[in-house]
């Protein structure tokens, strides 16, 4: 299962589904919703958190709530 936080610098990736429980009602109305585009832009340090951009809005979230979002990749 891919993963956000199994994206690399770049890459880009539609969010398939998650557990509602586990994603922040902020990411939710940041528009971190299936079938969104997303792209990791970079990572801070110790790879956590990572930046991201969601149909053009930059933000960060943590490794392990970015582990918890599925995603298909775009190629």
């Amino acid at each position: 299962m891919l993963t956000i936080a199994s994206l690399k610098k770049g890459q880009r990736a539609i969010i398939k589904e998650f557990s509602i429980d586990v994603v922040p009602l902020k990411l939710l109305e940041m528009g971190c919703l299936p079938g969104n585009e997303i792209a990791l832009v970079q990572t801070a340090p110790f790879h956590d958190p990572l930046y991201l951009n969601i149909n053009g809005s930059h933000l960060a979230i943590r490794k392990d709530t970015a582990s918890q979002i599925e995603i298909e990749l775009i190629d």
